[in-house]
């Protein structure tokens, strides 16, 4: 056989192989882990591949947000449940 063609063979086949390791890595390095990270509500940085765990500024000052409606909403955008509201205290039996 014409050892170009031996070759050209060899050397198609060599890229296809690195293109389809270069894919894996990238499937398994870059993307697998941003989707997984976008599941649980958190921030992806792509550039240092860091999951990033949001937290609400009133967290961080201490400054509650008086309008409840918008805690919850805060709360829901990143993927924190709103606290139950506490239950009221059973009363007391009169005593006799």
């Amino acid at each position: 056989m014409n050892p170009v063609i031996d070759r050209l063979k060899l050397i198609f086949v060599g890229v296809f192989l690195v293109a389809n390791i270069v894919m894996l890595v990238w499937e398994f390095g870059w993307v697998m882990p941003r989707e997984n990270c976008e599941k649980a509500h958190k921030w992806w940085d792509g550039g240092q591949r860091v999951c990033a765990q949001p937290i609400l500024i009133s967290d961080i000052t201490g400054r509650v947000i008086d309008n409840p409606k918008a805690r919850a909403e805060a709360l829901k955008a990143i993927g924190r449940a709103p606290a139950a509201k506490a239950a009221p205290a059973p009363a007391k039996p009169a005593a006799k």
